[in-house]
Parts: structure tokens; C-alpha cells; sequence
């Protein structure tokens, strides 16, 4: 009986330890958006918890009231202070927030950026939505299909700094390049900052300032469901016509009144989930970000890194989704 006792209490004590041993050994993941209160940010959010529930580690999830780098960056600091172990991050600059990063990383943090990039030299790897040039030429080949291949179209983006916004834009001009698109002419790029007072107004301001306008692309979730608002306030449904970037629980109305006929995303749960799993995978060791490294990503399955355009490494998400009247009730509900 005594032998069974002491058996009984050394498996007990043992099942203790390791139940302890795996609670120490879970990681502190911070998650940096680029403002809070946004949908898109929010869904990865919720991604990021999914995954780190997964591998046993904390999430904190931060960003500043509007998007600004000088919030980003004073978040930063004091997540180094407090000794986070991995820092995820979309970027509301491409190189302000390299100093802060560089100072992250000497202090033994992993950094990732992930939906915007951070310059090569402020992250470890990026992790991309999907491959930039295809997100741009989409976009374009969308909006000249609803206008014809005749006509102005503008430009409604999130913030000028932003770096997806901008390398979407700049695939964006190179597509048009195409004589295919010699009918059609981009008057304007605006910016509304993603927030949505901002994007309504300069909207507006577009129709006012271009009376033959006849297309907006619209690359920012924010943007573009702002943009439907004030075009159909406008009363301009049918004359004008839009596509971008959306989410479809945000899109779904204007998708069934034609005020946007078409848009693209991928989903945002899911970009914010790799983000946190690549993270985990740095803080275990099991990756290190280097080009043509393999591993599996949880649910969302084999990944391998590869080369980015701006000399650092990425991780591909996948190719972005076309939503329109056929399945955006699949998925307004979803995210």
C-alpha cells in the first residue's frame, strides 16, 4: 500500500512539473496594429489569439487611437521594457519604426511585421497577405472591366506612409501602363488616413473635384466602405464604380445595392493567426526566418519563406479572394 502511495505521489508530483515547466515556458506575444477600433486590425486580433491558445503563449494585443508611427513606436518601447518575447507589427511606416525595432531585436525580442511591412532591417520576417503585384493588377483589371476600359479613376488609399497601400499602388500604375488601358487615365491618388470620417470626405471631395470621374480603387477596408457610403449619399450608384479592398461583413449592403459590384480580401482571421504562429515558431527556435526555411503553420498548413521584393524574407498568406452578389452571404458573417 505504502509502495502504491509513493508511486501515486511521484506521478502526481511529475504531471505537476511538467503542467509548471509548460506554463513557464509559454511565451509573451504582443500583437501592434495600426490603430484600434479598426475591423480589419480586430479580426487579426482574433487570429493571433486562436493561434498563441494554440501554442500555449499570451497575446497582448495594442495599438495607438489613430494611425500614427509616433504611437506605434511609443508602444514599442514599452513592450521592450516590459520584456515581451515577440513583437508582431503592421507597419504605419516603412522605416520610422526601424530604430525601435533594431532596439526590440538587441534586446532579444523576435519581430515580425505582417499586412503592412517594416524595412527589412527592423524585422526578423514578414509575413505578406499575398503576392503585392497580383493584389495591384487585380484591382485595376477590376475596375476597368465595371467602366469599360474608358474613363477617370482615382485613388481613395489609407495613409501616404503606409507600405502595402503604396506598393499596391505602385503595381497599380504599372498595370495600367498596359495599352490595353489606353482609354483610361488615373487623375489622382487621396489618402483618408483609414479612418472613416476622413475617407467619406475626401470621397466626396473626389466627386466634386472630377465631374467625369468614373471609378474609384480603394485599397483599405476602411476606405472603401467609406467610399460606398458617400457614393450612395452622392446619389451616385451606377455612375460611379468602385472596387478595393473590403470586408465583407462591412460590404455586403453595398454589394447588394451595386454600389460596389466587386471587391478583393483574404481573410484577416487568418493573416493575423500566422502572423502569431510564426512568432511562436521563432520564440521556440523552430524556424529563424532565413529564405527557403519550411515548417507548418497550425491549421492553415505547409509554408516555406522565401525572398521579398524589399531583400528581406516573407511568408505568403495566399492569393486574395473575389467577393461579389455570388458569395458574399458565404461570408459577411464570417468576418
Amino acid at each position: 500500500m505504502k509502495k502504491i502511495l509513493i508511486l501515486f505521489l511521484i506521478i502526481s508530483l511529475g504531471i505537476f512539473l511538467i503542467s509548471a515547466n509548460a506554463f513557464s515556458e509559454g511565451h509573451t506575444v504582443a500583437m501592434v496594429v495600426k490603430n484600434l477600433g479598426n475591423p480589419f486590425m480586430d479580426a487579426c486580433g482574433k487570429g493571433a489569439q486562436e493561434a498563441l491558445n494554440e501554442l500555449g503563449d499570451t497575446l497582448i494585443f495594442q495599438g495607438p487611437a489613430t494611425p500614427t508611427v509616433e504611437g506605434q513606436i511609443e508602444i514599442i518601447e514599452n513592450l521592450i521594457a516590459q520584456k515581451v518575447d515577440a513583437i508582431c507589427v503592421t507597419a504605419n511606416d516603412f522605416d520610422a519604426l526601424v530604430p525601435v525595432l533594431k532596439k526590440a531585436m538587441d534586446n532579444g525580442i523576435k519581430v515580425v511585421s505582417f499586412d503592412s511591412a517594416v524595412n527589412a532591417g527592423g524585422r526578423i520576417v514578414h509575413v505578406n497577405q499575398a503576392d503585392s503585384e497580383q493584389i495591384g493588377k487585380l484591382q485595376v483589371q477590376a475596375i476597368a472591366e465595371m467602366i469599360n476600359y474608358e474613363g477617370e479613376i482615382a485613388i481613395l488609399s489609407a495613409g501616404a506612409t503606409m507600405t502595402n497601400q503604396n506598393t499596391w499602388i505602385e503595381f497599380m500604375k504599372k498595370e495600367l501602363e498596359d495599352p490595353k488601358y489606353d482609354k483610361m487615365e488615373l487623375v489622382t491618388i487621396v489618402y483618408g488616413d483609414d479612418l472613416r470620417d476622413k475617407s467619406y470626405n475626401e470621397a466626396m471631395g473626389l466627386f466634386k473635384s472630377y465631374p467625369n470621374l468614373k471609378g474609384i480603387i480603394s485599397p483599405t477596408t476602411v476606405g472603401i466602405s467609406a467610399t460606398a457610403k458617400a457614393i450612395y449619399d452622392a446619389g451616385l450608384v451606377g455612375k460611379i464604380q468602385l472596387t478595393g479592398l473590403g470586408l465583407p461583413s462591412e460590404m455586403a449592403e453595398w454589394i447588394h445595392n451595386d454600389t460596389c459590384t466587386a471587391m478583393f480580401l483574404w481573410n484577416p482571421i487568418d493573416l493575423g493567426y500566422l502572423a502569431a504562429y510564426v512568432a511562436g515558431l521563432l520564440c521556440n527556435g523552430d524556424i529563424t526566418g532565413s529564405e527557403g526555411e519550411k515548417f507548418t503553420g497550425g491549421k492553415m498548413g505547409e509554408y516555406t519563406i522565401v525572398k521579398a521584393a524589399d531583400g528581406g524574407t516573407e511568408v505568403l498568406l495566399g492569393p486574395p479572394f473575389r467577393f461579389d452578389k455570388s458569395n458574399i452571404d458565404d461570408w459577411k458573417d464570417v468576418y
